[in-house]
Protein backbone atom coordinates (compact mmCIF):
# COMPACT_ATOMS: atom_id res chain seq x y z
CA UNK A 1 0.00 0.00 0.00
CA UNK A 2 1.63 3.05 -0.74
CA UNK A 3 0.67 7.03 1.18
CA UNK A 4 1.20 10.16 1.05
CA UNK A 5 2.98 10.24 4.71
CA UNK A 6 6.71 8.78 4.01
CA UNK A 7 7.91 5.27 4.58
CA UNK A 8 4.62 4.81 6.82
CA UNK A 9 2.78 1.83 5.90
CA UNK A 10 0.26 1.84 8.65
CA UNK A 11 -2.89 3.01 7.32
CA UNK A 12 -5.05 6.41 8.52
CA UNK A 13 -7.83 6.36 10.27
CA UNK A 14 -11.14 8.28 11.20
CA UNK A 15 -10.64 11.43 13.16
CA UNK A 16 -10.33 10.21 16.90
CA UNK A 17 -13.91 11.06 18.12
CA UNK A 18 -12.55 11.56 21.92
CA UNK A 19 -10.84 14.52 20.63
CA UNK A 20 -13.48 16.00 18.15
CA UNK A 21 -16.81 15.04 18.73
CA UNK A 22 -18.64 13.40 16.17
CA UNK A 23 -21.18 16.31 14.72
CA UNK A 24 -18.06 18.29 14.19
CA UNK A 25 -15.38 18.01 11.57
CA UNK A 26 -15.33 17.21 8.30
CA UNK A 27 -18.60 14.85 6.72
CA UNK A 28 -16.42 11.97 4.81
CA UNK A 29 -17.75 8.84 5.30
CA UNK A 30 -16.93 7.18 9.14
CA UNK A 31 -15.04 10.23 9.16
CA UNK A 32 -12.52 8.91 6.94
CA UNK A 33 -9.49 10.50 5.46
CA UNK A 34 -9.90 11.50 1.99
CA UNK A 35 -8.25 9.76 -0.81
CA UNK A 36 -5.91 12.93 -2.01
CA UNK A 37 -4.94 13.22 1.57
CA UNK A 38 -3.12 9.58 1.71
CA UNK A 39 -2.46 9.36 -2.04
CA UNK A 40 -4.00 5.38 -2.60
CA UNK A 41 -6.51 3.24 -0.63
CA UNK A 42 -7.30 -0.12 -0.57
CA UNK A 43 -10.97 0.63 -0.40
CA UNK A 44 -11.96 4.10 -1.91
CA UNK A 45 -15.91 4.86 -0.54
CA UNK A 46 -17.14 6.59 -3.83
CA UNK A 47 -20.67 9.13 -3.88
CA UNK A 48 -22.17 8.91 -7.11
CA UNK A 49 -25.05 11.74 -6.96
CA UNK A 50 -27.02 10.56 -9.90
CA UNK A 51 -30.83 9.60 -9.87
CA UNK A 52 -31.97 10.22 -13.38
CA UNK A 53 -33.05 6.63 -14.12
CA UNK A 54 -35.64 6.61 -11.01
CA UNK A 55 -39.26 5.38 -12.47
CA UNK A 56 -41.18 6.70 -9.03
CA UNK A 57 -39.92 9.14 -6.29
CA UNK A 58 -36.84 10.89 -7.05
CA UNK A 59 -34.10 11.78 -4.56
CA UNK A 60 -31.34 9.10 -4.56
CA UNK A 61 -28.76 12.28 -5.86
CA UNK A 62 -28.62 13.06 -2.16
CA UNK A 63 -28.36 9.80 -0.60
CA UNK A 64 -24.20 9.23 -0.54
CA UNK A 65 -24.14 12.44 1.84
CA UNK A 66 -26.88 11.32 3.56
CA UNK A 67 -25.39 8.16 4.18
CA UNK A 68 -21.89 10.25 5.21
CA UNK A 69 -23.78 12.27 7.69
CA UNK A 70 -25.37 9.29 9.32
CA UNK A 71 -21.60 7.41 9.05
CA UNK A 72 -20.68 10.26 11.63
CA UNK A 73 -21.62 7.72 14.56
CA UNK A 74 -19.61 4.69 13.41
CA UNK A 75 -16.53 3.31 15.30
CA UNK A 76 -13.63 1.99 14.49
CA UNK A 77 -13.84 -1.52 15.71
CA UNK A 78 -16.78 -3.81 14.80
CA UNK A 79 -17.11 -6.38 17.20
CA UNK A 80 -19.55 -8.43 15.05
CA UNK A 81 -16.56 -9.33 12.71
CA UNK A 82 -13.84 -9.09 15.30
CA UNK A 83 -11.88 -6.37 12.94
CA UNK A 84 -10.87 -2.90 12.94
CA UNK A 85 -11.55 -2.49 9.30
CA UNK A 86 -9.67 1.33 9.04
CA UNK A 87 -6.47 -0.28 10.75
CA UNK A 88 -5.80 -3.23 8.46
CA UNK A 89 -6.43 -1.48 5.37
CA UNK A 90 -6.12 2.11 4.06
CA UNK A 91 -9.93 3.60 3.33
CA UNK A 92 -10.45 6.23 2.46
CA UNK A 93 -13.29 8.62 0.81
CA UNK A 94 -13.04 9.77 -2.57
CA UNK A 95 -15.64 12.40 -2.73
CA UNK A 96 -18.13 12.19 -6.07
CA UNK A 97 -18.21 10.80 -9.29
CA UNK A 98 -19.66 14.11 -11.11
CA UNK A 99 -22.06 12.89 -13.45
CA UNK A 100 -24.35 14.71 -16.35
CA UNK A 101 -28.18 14.66 -14.85
CA UNK A 102 -29.20 15.16 -18.02
CA UNK A 103 -28.32 12.48 -20.06
CA UNK A 104 -28.47 9.23 -18.56
CA UNK A 105 -26.19 7.49 -21.36
CA UNK A 106 -23.50 10.12 -20.86
CA UNK A 107 -23.65 9.32 -16.89
CA UNK A 108 -23.55 6.07 -17.48
CA UNK A 109 -20.02 6.40 -19.13
CA UNK A 110 -18.24 8.67 -16.60
CA UNK A 111 -18.95 6.47 -13.77
CA UNK A 112 -17.71 3.69 -15.85
CA UNK A 113 -14.30 5.55 -16.17
CA UNK A 114 -14.13 6.95 -13.03
CA UNK A 115 -14.33 3.42 -11.64
CA UNK A 116 -11.81 2.41 -14.30
CA UNK A 117 -9.33 4.94 -12.87
CA UNK A 118 -10.01 4.00 -9.04
CA UNK A 119 -9.92 0.26 -9.46
CA UNK A 120 -6.69 0.93 -11.52
CA UNK A 121 -5.10 2.20 -8.69
CA UNK A 122 -5.54 -0.98 -7.02
CA UNK A 123 -8.53 0.06 -4.78
CA UNK A 124 -11.87 -2.01 -3.97
CA UNK A 125 -14.76 0.42 -4.86
CA UNK A 126 -17.80 0.86 -1.86
CA UNK A 127 -20.38 3.08 -3.85
CA UNK A 128 -22.95 5.36 -2.11
CA UNK A 129 -26.00 5.73 -4.36
CA UNK A 130 -27.35 7.48 -6.68
CA UNK A 131 -29.80 5.66 -8.44
CA UNK A 132 -29.67 1.51 -9.36
CA UNK A 133 -28.91 2.75 -12.81
CA UNK A 134 -24.94 2.99 -11.73
CA UNK A 135 -24.52 -0.41 -10.72
CA UNK A 136 -24.21 -1.37 -14.18
CA UNK A 137 -20.93 0.81 -15.06
CA UNK A 138 -19.80 0.07 -11.75
CA UNK A 139 -19.70 -3.57 -13.02
CA UNK A 140 -18.48 -3.46 -16.35
CA UNK A 141 -15.64 -1.64 -14.56
CA UNK A 142 -14.92 -4.57 -12.37
CA UNK A 143 -15.71 -7.27 -15.09
CA UNK A 144 -12.60 -5.53 -16.56
CA UNK A 145 -10.73 -5.99 -13.77
CA UNK A 146 -11.62 -9.41 -12.49
CA UNK A 147 -13.91 -11.04 -15.60
CA UNK A 148 -17.69 -12.23 -15.09
CA UNK A 149 -18.34 -11.82 -11.18
CA UNK A 150 -20.95 -13.29 -9.22
CA UNK A 151 -23.80 -11.03 -7.92
CA UNK A 152 -25.38 -10.69 -5.08
CA UNK A 153 -28.48 -8.28 -5.46
CA UNK A 154 -30.41 -7.24 -2.27
CA UNK A 155 -33.56 -5.39 -3.53
CA UNK A 156 -37.16 -5.61 -3.35
CA UNK A 157 -37.15 -5.83 -7.08
CA UNK A 158 -35.55 -7.48 -9.93
CA UNK A 159 -34.08 -4.81 -11.75
CA UNK A 160 -33.93 -7.12 -14.61
CA UNK A 161 -36.83 -5.68 -16.83
CA UNK A 162 -35.96 -4.94 -20.70
CA UNK A 163 -36.95 -1.18 -20.81
CA UNK A 164 -38.83 1.37 -19.25
CA UNK A 165 -40.80 3.87 -21.63
CA UNK A 166 -38.07 2.70 -24.39
CA UNK A 167 -34.92 3.56 -22.30
CA UNK A 168 -31.91 0.38 -22.09
CA UNK A 169 -30.63 2.34 -18.54
CA UNK A 170 -32.90 2.70 -16.14
CA UNK A 171 -33.08 1.86 -11.80
CA UNK A 172 -34.44 -0.98 -13.31
CA UNK A 173 -32.69 -2.70 -16.02
CA UNK A 174 -28.86 -2.78 -15.01
CA UNK A 175 -28.85 -6.61 -14.48
CA UNK A 176 -30.70 -7.44 -17.66
CA UNK A 177 -28.31 -5.26 -19.20
CA UNK A 178 -25.16 -6.96 -16.93
CA UNK A 179 -26.33 -10.43 -18.36
CA UNK A 180 -26.63 -9.79 -22.07
CA UNK A 181 -23.27 -8.05 -22.11
CA UNK A 182 -21.77 -10.99 -20.53
CA UNK A 183 -19.93 -9.65 -17.35
CA UNK A 184 -21.91 -11.54 -14.43
CA UNK A 185 -20.95 -15.37 -14.00
CA UNK A 186 -24.57 -16.71 -14.52
CA UNK A 187 -24.00 -19.34 -12.36
CA UNK A 188 -23.94 -17.27 -9.15
CA UNK A 189 -26.13 -14.65 -9.43
CA UNK A 190 -28.57 -14.05 -6.74
CA UNK A 191 -31.79 -11.82 -5.83
CA UNK A 192 -32.41 -11.29 -1.78
CA UNK A 193 -35.28 -9.71 -0.51
CA UNK A 194 -37.57 -9.71 -2.93
CA UNK A 195 -41.24 -9.08 -2.79
CA UNK A 196 -44.31 -6.93 -3.87
CA UNK A 197 -46.55 -7.42 -7.01
CA UNK A 198 -45.26 -7.73 -10.61
CA UNK A 199 -46.39 -6.90 -13.99
CA UNK A 200 -46.45 -10.72 -15.22
CA UNK A 201 -45.50 -13.80 -14.12
CA UNK A 202 -43.02 -13.70 -17.46
CA UNK A 203 -40.82 -10.91 -15.46
CA UNK A 204 -39.91 -14.15 -12.88
CA UNK A 205 -39.53 -16.34 -15.94
CA UNK A 206 -37.14 -14.31 -17.94
CA UNK A 207 -35.54 -13.72 -14.44
CA UNK A 208 -35.21 -17.26 -13.88
CA UNK A 209 -33.56 -17.93 -17.51
CA UNK A 210 -30.55 -15.21 -16.88
CA UNK A 211 -29.57 -17.75 -14.45
CA UNK A 212 -30.98 -15.50 -11.12
CA UNK A 213 -31.86 -17.82 -7.97
CA UNK A 214 -34.17 -15.82 -5.88
CA UNK A 215 -34.60 -15.26 -2.02
CA UNK A 216 -37.38 -13.19 -0.85
CA UNK A 217 -38.20 -11.40 2.15
CA UNK A 218 -40.45 -14.32 3.17
CA UNK A 219 -37.73 -16.80 2.63
CA UNK A 220 -35.35 -14.85 4.87
CA UNK A 221 -37.86 -14.52 7.67
CA UNK A 222 -38.78 -18.04 7.85
CA UNK A 223 -35.50 -19.86 7.29
CA UNK A 224 -33.82 -17.28 9.09
CA UNK A 225 -29.94 -15.18 8.46
CA UNK A 226 -27.59 -17.83 8.83
CA UNK A 227 -29.35 -21.03 6.62
CA UNK A 228 -29.41 -17.43 4.15
CA UNK A 229 -26.07 -16.63 4.04
CA UNK A 230 -25.02 -20.64 3.85
CA UNK A 231 -26.97 -21.18 0.96
CA UNK A 232 -25.58 -17.74 -0.35
CA UNK A 233 -21.81 -19.05 0.05
CA UNK A 234 -22.30 -22.24 -1.17
CA UNK A 235 -23.96 -20.46 -4.52
CA UNK A 236 -20.96 -17.92 -4.62
CA UNK A 237 -17.77 -20.21 -4.09
CA UNK A 238 -14.50 -18.96 -4.31
CA UNK A 239 -15.06 -16.57 -7.60
CA UNK A 240 -14.81 -12.83 -7.20
CA UNK A 241 -18.39 -11.01 -6.06
CA UNK A 242 -20.02 -8.07 -6.28
CA UNK A 243 -22.71 -6.94 -4.16
CA UNK A 244 -25.57 -4.34 -4.70
CA UNK A 245 -27.41 -3.30 -1.92
CA UNK A 246 -30.72 -1.21 -2.88
CA UNK A 247 -31.98 0.06 0.25
CA UNK A 248 -35.44 -1.20 -0.56
CA UNK A 249 -34.61 -4.82 0.46
CA UNK A 250 -35.46 -3.02 4.13
CA UNK A 251 -39.24 -3.06 4.83
CA UNK A 252 -40.13 0.78 4.70
CA UNK A 253 -40.07 0.40 8.69
CA UNK A 254 -36.59 0.42 8.73
CA UNK A 255 -35.56 2.07 5.18
CA UNK A 256 -38.59 4.80 4.39
CA UNK A 257 -35.94 7.27 2.39
CA UNK A 258 -36.47 5.53 -1.06
CA UNK A 259 -37.65 5.63 -4.06
CA UNK A 260 -40.10 2.29 -4.34
CA UNK A 261 -40.62 1.41 -1.18
CA UNK A 262 -42.31 -1.87 -0.86
CA UNK A 263 -44.13 -3.95 2.01
CA UNK A 264 -42.90 -6.87 3.89
CA UNK A 265 -38.95 -6.58 3.89
CA UNK A 266 -36.37 -7.69 5.35
CA UNK A 267 -34.99 -5.87 8.24
CA UNK A 268 -32.02 -4.12 9.06
CA UNK A 269 -30.80 -6.89 11.37
CA UNK A 270 -31.20 -9.44 8.82
CA UNK A 271 -29.35 -7.58 6.33
CA UNK A 272 -26.29 -7.42 8.36
CA UNK A 273 -26.64 -10.69 9.86
CA UNK A 274 -26.46 -12.09 6.04
CA UNK A 275 -23.78 -9.97 5.07
CA UNK A 276 -21.44 -10.53 8.21
CA UNK A 277 -22.30 -14.01 7.20
CA UNK A 278 -20.94 -14.15 3.76
CA UNK A 279 -17.42 -12.00 5.54
CA UNK A 280 -15.40 -15.21 3.66
CA UNK A 281 -16.91 -14.15 0.24
CA UNK A 282 -14.06 -12.84 -2.08
CA UNK A 283 -15.66 -9.38 -2.18
CA UNK A 284 -14.22 -7.24 -4.73
CA UNK A 285 -16.52 -4.32 -4.36
CA UNK A 286 -19.87 -3.07 -3.80
CA UNK A 287 -22.63 -0.38 -3.52
CA UNK A 288 -25.59 0.84 -1.43
CA UNK A 289 -27.99 3.07 -3.71
CA UNK A 290 -31.49 4.25 -3.68
CA UNK A 291 -31.53 6.00 -0.58
CA UNK A 292 -33.61 9.08 -0.73
CA UNK A 293 -33.12 10.79 2.03
CA UNK A 294 -35.92 13.37 1.50
CA UNK A 295 -38.60 10.72 2.49
CA UNK A 296 -36.19 9.70 5.62
CA UNK A 297 -37.43 10.23 9.20
CA UNK A 298 -34.96 10.63 11.92
CA UNK A 299 -32.14 9.54 9.45
CA UNK A 300 -33.53 5.97 9.69
CA UNK A 301 -32.28 4.86 6.39
CA UNK A 302 -29.21 6.62 6.28
CA UNK A 303 -28.17 5.05 9.28
CA UNK A 304 -29.03 1.52 8.26
CA UNK A 305 -27.13 2.21 5.05
CA UNK A 306 -24.17 3.61 6.84
CA UNK A 307 -23.79 0.35 8.79
CA UNK A 308 -24.84 -1.91 5.82
CA UNK A 309 -21.60 0.03 3.68
CA UNK A 310 -19.53 -0.55 7.16
CA UNK A 311 -20.35 -4.42 7.23
CA UNK A 312 -19.10 -4.70 3.26
CA UNK A 313 -16.02 -2.29 4.03
CA UNK A 314 -14.79 -4.63 6.97
CA UNK A 315 -15.12 -7.44 4.80
CA UNK A 316 -13.05 -6.12 2.52
CA UNK A 317 -10.39 -4.60 4.44
CA UNK A 318 -10.18 -7.81 6.23
CA UNK A 319 -9.63 -9.88 2.77
CA UNK A 320 -7.56 -7.16 2.04
CA UNK A 321 -4.94 -7.54 5.22
CA UNK A 322 -5.45 -11.80 4.91
CA UNK A 323 -3.68 -11.59 1.41
CA UNK A 324 -1.12 -9.31 2.64
CA UNK A 325 -0.51 -11.45 5.62
CA UNK A 326 0.05 -14.65 3.24
CA UNK A 327 1.93 -12.81 0.87
CA UNK A 328 4.23 -11.83 3.64
CA UNK A 329 4.88 -15.65 5.03
CA UNK A 330 5.07 -16.64 1.82
CA UNK A 331 8.07 -14.35 0.91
Amino acid sequence: MSSNHGTDTTPRGPIDSSRVPRYAGPATFARLPRLDEVGTADVAVIGVPFDSGVSYRPGARFGGNAIREASRLLRPYNPAQDASPFALAQVADGGDIAVNPFNINEAVETVEAAADDLLGTGARLMTLGGDHTIALPLLRSVAKKHGPVALLHFDAHLDTWDTYFGAEYTHGTPFRRAVEEGILDTSALSHVGTRGPLYGKQDLTDDEKMGFGIVTSADVYRRGADEVADQLRQRIGDRPLYISIDIDCLDPAHAPGTGTPEAGGMTSRELLEILRGLASCNLVSADVVEVAPAYDHAEITSVAASHTAYELTTIMSRQIAAARNAEGAAQ
